[in-house]
């Protein structure tokens, strides 16, 4: 998974969205947390030509048959990449504030956020905050492709 991921966002290789979207997939169907609709992550690099996040989302939402609304979490103020700050709690002081949600899209429903890497958790921890507490989401699930490698 890791190999394929790098090949979509480093290579921009969209040929390997299917494969990877059929085998997270096949693990989020056998979970079976009964999720209404697919919410990825913001990206945070908007140049990128191909958008991994954005293209596993929509694969996965085809793939499950579940709504994916890439439209529905936003970024409302410029963070920084992460990739290069390595403390949490700066991380996570980065974030605050950072995402928006459109509460009326969800509230009330168990949605299932996707982010193409994991590192910290931040990020993903920072939307969840907002998805319960703004958005009134009755359940948020947390599904990443791969785990980024430890620099330490």
């Amino acid at each position: 998974m890791g190999e394929l991921l790098y090949r979509l966002k480093f290579k921009s290789e969209v040929s390997v969205v299917e494969e990877l979207a059929e085998t997270a997939a096949s693990f989020v169907l056998s979970w079976n947390p009964g999720v209404e609709f697919i919410l990825p992550v913001p990206p945070s690099r908007l140049g990128r030509p191909v958008q991994p996040v954005l293209l596993l989302a929509a694969a996965l939402g085809r793939r499950m048959g579940i709504p994916e609304r890439p439209d529905c979490i936003r970024r409302v103020k410029e963070v920084p990449e992460l990739k290069n700050v390595y403390d949490f709690p700066s991380r996570v002081r980065l974030l605050q504030g950072a995402h928006s949600v459109e509460q009326a899209v969800v509230e009330g429903k168990k949605v299932l956020l996707v982010d193409d890497l994991f590192r910290s958790g931040a990020t993903m921890n920072a939307i969840t905050e907002v998805l319960y507490d703004q958005a009134r989401v009755t359940d948020v699930f947390a599904l990443t492709i791969t785990r980024t490698r430890s620099k330490r």
